[in-house]
């Protein structure tokens, strides 16, 4: 018997890429003045598709899907193609602020969405009550 579902490693997950976003996102603010410094961004876009190119299971069925596991299911990818500043720098502060913003919003669904399932796991010990 689990005593967790699946839905608390999703969080789980979905907490640790937001961390992970929000450090990348501080350090990019941090960097701002800082020469020649590139951008840098969390992803998760794509990284599905490249690791199913990697990664083969044995089917015992010709109809079974294929799949693959991920370590994190993001990456952190540095961004060259741009340049904001005489110094080489890319990193635009609005849009940085914008990203933290949208970011700091997303953990915190999560994390109301892992409370709700505390609460409704309390509920039951509780019986109901």
């Amino acid at each position: 018997m689990r005593l967790f579902d699946q839905t608390y490693s999703s969080i789980e997950k979905a907490l640790s890429y937001s961390t992970e976003r929000n450090n990348v996102i501080s350090n990019n603010i941090a960097n701002v003045d800082t020469p020649n410094y590139k951008s840098k961004d969390v992803i998760f876009k794509n990284v599905l598709s490249e690791e199913i190119d990697h990664l083969s299971a044995k089917r015992t069925h010709p109809k079974h899907l294929p799949f693959s596991t991920l370590s994190n299911g993001y990456k952190t990818v540095i961004n060259n193609n741009t340049m904001y500043s005489h110094n080489g720098n890319n990193v635009d502060v609005d849009k940085e602020m914008a990203n933290l913003a949208k970011n700091q919003i997303y953990y915190r669904s999560m994390v109301d969405r892992l409370n709700g399932k505390f609460n409704t796991m309390q509920t039951v010990i509780r019986g109901g009550r």
